[in-house]
């Protein structure tokens, strides 16, 4: 039977966190926790309800079973821009798009 390691997971949800963008009081508000809940579960001092569970893992566009064991690969660079895109607030999307495909302009030539 497997065992979750919630020092593991907790720096596993911190990253993605992380590389979203969001603050822990950004993420506790989403969760409709507290920001010491967030720092409690990414410290692994505390474990999550199924509900916290299932709004995290949409919330940071993981897999539960990544999140809980680290037992899939991590988020391909595509799977963290759809990831980045999705989390953008939608009056933004248009210019978020011009953004990339102004990088990728000027990188191809």
């Amino acid at each position: 039977m497997k065992t979750i390691n919630y020092k593991l997971m907790g720096e596993r949800i911190r990253r993605q966190r992380e590389l979203l963008g969001l603050t822990r009081e950004q993420l506790a508000e989403k969760l409709e926790v507290s920001a010491k809940f967030c720092s409690d579960i990414e410290l692994g001092v505390k474990g999550m309800s199924m509900t916290t569970l299932a709004r995290m893992s949409d919330v940071l566009c993981m897999n539960v079973d990544f999140m809980l064991f680290g037992e899939q690969e991590e988020k391909s660079d595509l799977d963290t821009l759809i990831s980045l895109f999705r989390h953008c607030p939608e009056e933004h999307r248009t210019n978020f798009l011009k953004i990339a495909g102004a990088f990728t302009d000027s990188v191809a030539e």
